[in-house]
């Protein structure tokens, strides 16, 4: 069972919701406007993010990209004056992205790749070919009192390295396995999420997962042991075209832990 045990407590698994995919629709009318709230500009991230939060999100999840073509900066520090939550910042590992981190002081960070050709993040972050960036900004966080988590495959060489870098925090990327879907590749991908969790797990690292989940796979995503949080948006933002953010957040929500 994903949900985990303490002292008899059955622990919930939290929602961070990402409201990427709201500004990816602001800008698609507003990317030339200097402004990303106000007048006749929309829809605002931010007022989604205090209505998931509303609805019981226990997180939002923003990711800040160098070529700024959803998110701007606005959004987050509106995000970090308002968010009744935690405020989670999905960056680039570059000092720019740092400085920005250390001086925003986000509750916690999350270190994505990030390729500018790419809609969404595709792919882990390759903590094993770029360790002396991600030690860096794992430190400078660290330094900061901001929780820092690797964006990585379920791999062993990657999962153990995150935790000699003292990332208390580590998202298992669930993409291979949401893109498996229906296919005989399903079971060893979602094998392999399994394994990585306990091995993140038995290393001293908590346990977080994102990428392609959904109303559907949730059910099984959810059994992955030692889930502390799952980050969601793509799947979330369609679903409230219809329903609305808050019951798409309440859904989500009962089906995590029902």
């Amino acid at each position: 069972m994903g949900s985990s045990f303490v002292s008899g407590f059955i622990l919930m698994i939290l929602l961070g919701v990402n409201i990427d995919h709201c500004a990816t629709l602001r800008q698609a009318r507003y990317r030339t406007t200097d402004s990303a709230a106000g007048g006749a500009i929309e829809p605002d991230p931010v007022a989604l993010g205090i209505l998931a939060e509303r609805a019981g999100a226990d997180g939002i999840t923003v990711h800040l990209r160098e070529d700024r073509r959803h998110i701007q900066e606005r959004d987050v520090w509106r995000l970090r004056e308002n968010a009744a939550t935690r405020l989670n910042l999905e960056m680039t590992c570059t000092p720019a992205m740092t400085a920005f981190a250390l001086k925003l002081k986000p509750d916690s960070v999350c270190l994505v790749p990030e390729n500018r050709q790419e809609i969404t993040t595709e792919g882990g972050l390759d903590v094993v070919g770029n360790r002396d960036r991600v030690h860096a900004c794992v430190e400078a966080m660290n330094d900061a009192g901001i929780k820092t988590s690797l964006f990585i495959d379920p791999d062993e060489p990657q999962i153990e390295l995150s935790a000699k870098l003292r990332a208390p925090w580590v998202e298992l990327h669930t993409g291979a396995y949401a893109n498996a879907c229906h296919t005989p590749g399903q079971a060893k991908e979602f094998d392999r999420l399994r394994l990585g969790a306990s091995l993140a797990h038995r290393a001293g690292l908590v346990v977080n997962a994102g990428h392609g989940i959904n109303y559907v796979n949730i059910a099984e995503v959810r059994m992955l042991p030692h889930l502390h949080e799952l980050n969601i948006g793509h799947s979330i933002i369609s679903r409230a075209l219809f329903t609305g953010i808050e019951e798409a957040v309440r859904e989500m929500k009962a089906r995590m832990n029902p």
